[in-house]
């Protein structure tokens, strides 16, 4: 691809092209970065509130375009149209929260000194890092991006978006949507392209990278940057569990989980994959879910997988359980059915089998029935993985999602944190590390500056080759003083 000029997006239901983009170079990478830098001193002179006045624009902009946009993200990823306008309008709330908070969570912050340096002020300020490049996914490629794009411009940054492959349409909306707003701003770049683009923004000047994909790249993306040693922001997916306790409303849970499992066919990073469910409504579980499940149309309640190589990997992990001794509630070891992944969903499949040790990506599920909350909370802990989880209980909930190993829990409910603009969004172990979202997700793009200054001068100097013993004396009997 790296020969070629354009990127060619497709629709994944029909095949038919929808849009050719430019397949940005590196060289054209290294002069973006060039421009983002120069204009990125004006962008941080308007300070908050005129930062804040232009986005708020962008977002009522977004706002009235949601059909338009829908439209782009519904044929380049294959979901339904109301699955689109969903995440643009979730996306649109997080504009407007980065636009409204930024200055109060990035103003200065003034410290006590202590009395060792009662003569001193102290105050931490908060600087933009720079140039931000962004690195994007396909299965949310408005909302996911947006979680780094919106919070490193209130933050006062340059950004540089590189959408994925499969999506370039919408990035290239996203940016000429910004230009009507700020036209002359020169803060917003987008670079459509393959991988070699990816690579190439990877590796130039920018002062951070924020990626979202899978942890295999986000590995190699974050061994290109220790070599100059910048800063990587990594969301790099999981296979999220639900647990679900005895004491709760069945038909409520099966659609929540069912919701999370298989909508946007299963390309959900904080979708569910496995389920632990106490034994005791285990069977009543998973025939409610089972039934629901059934009633599901491909290509109609979820679109084609947006990836076409996914399908292999989905294909392999049905088969791998299969051969292991899954037993299929719904669907078969026939589900893949290109451009389409049928509703999945098993049962006695092994911990270490693909399914439940991987990350799928496809609308399947796994269920396992446990004698104890606590062996739910083991068996979720056990992944290599830990992005979000799904706990369902009236009366331990919050307590059993207090004790796993992941960034992000919905207690009675499923990937509610996404929609509220406050939270932090992020993983730990191979689900990545950083945060976007909320005051965490505006400080992952400014780098603290403390400052300390004198405020009047005083007998006692300890800085300078003259300092005498007395004074040395001083020192040791305030210390001890202050710390008996």
């Amino acid at each position: 691809m790296s020969q070629l000029t354009e990127v060619i997006s497709y629709s994944p239901a029909t095949g038919a092209e929808v849009g050719r983009y430019p397949n940005t170079s590196a060289a054209t990478i290294d002069e973006l970065v060039v421009r983002a830098n120069a204009a990125s001193a004006h962008w941080r002179a308007l300070g908050f509130k005129g930062r804040k006045a232009i986005l708020r624009s962008w977002a009522h902009y977004l706002s009235l375009h949601i059909n338009e946009l829908a439209s782009i993200v519904s044929q380049e990823t294959g979901k339904p149209l109301s699955d689109a306008a969903l995440e643009i309008s979730i996306a649109i709330e997080h504009v407007s929260w980065a636009a409204r908070k930024a200055g109060r969570y990035l103003r200065n912050s003034h410290r006590a000194p202590g009395l060792l340096m009662a003569n001193m002020s102290a105050h931490v300020e908060y600087q933009p890092q720079g140039v931000i490049g962004i690195i994007g996914p396909w299965n949310y490629p408005v909302f996911t991006p947006m979680g780094s794009i919106a919070y490193a411009l209130a933050a006062g940054n340059a950004v540089i978006f590189k959408p994925s492959e499969y999506t370039p349409g919408v990035g290239h909306w996203l940016g000429e949507s910004f230009n009507a707003i700020a036209p002359e701003a020169n803060i917003f770049f987008v670079a459509t392209g393959g991988p070699e683009t990816g690579a190439a923004l990877t590796k130039s000047a920018v002062n951070k990278i924020a990626f979202t994909g899978s942890s295999s790249t986000g590995k190699k993306i974050a061994a290109i940057c220790a070599e100059t040693l910048t800063p990587v922001l990594m969301e790099c997916g999981g296979t999220d569990p639900a647990i679900i306790d005895r004491d709760v409303d069945i038909d409520r849970v099966a659609s929540a989980v069912l919701w999370a499992a298989m909508g946007n066919a299963g390309q959900t990073c904080v979708g569910i994959e496995r389920v632990y469910v106490h034994h005791e409504i285990a069977q009543a579980f998973s025939e409610k879910i089972s039934a629901l499940a059934s009633e599901l149309v491909a290509g109609r309640d979820y679109g084609a997988a947006t990836m076409p190589k996914q399908l292999a990997i989905i294909d392999s992990h049905i088969k791998d359980a299969a051969n292991r001794g899954a037993e299929f509630l719904v669907g078969s070891i026939d589900s893949v059915q290109p451009p389409f992944v049928l509703p999945t969903i098993m049962t006695n499949v092994p911990e270490d089998s693909l399914a439940v040790a991987e990350e799928t990506f496809g609308p399947t599920l796994t269920i396992r029935s446990v004698t104890s909350m606590g062996e739910a909370i083991a068996l979720s802990n056990a992944s290599q993985y830990g992005l979000a989880a799904s706990v369902w209980s009236k009366k331990q909930g919050k307590a059993i999602a207090s004790q796993l190993h992941c960034g992000m829990v919905s207690v009675n409910s499923v990937i509610a944190f996404t929609a509220t603009p406050s939270m932090p969004f992020g993983g730990v172990k191979q689900s990545g590390s950083g945060r976007v979202h909320g005051p965490e997700g505006l400080r992952e793009f400014i780098y603290t500056r403390a400052v300390v200054a004198t405020r009047f001068r005083i007998p006692l100097n300890f800085a300078t080759f003259k300092r005498t013993a007395a004074v040395d004396a001083f020192i040791k009997r305030l210390v001890r003083l202050l710390n008996r």
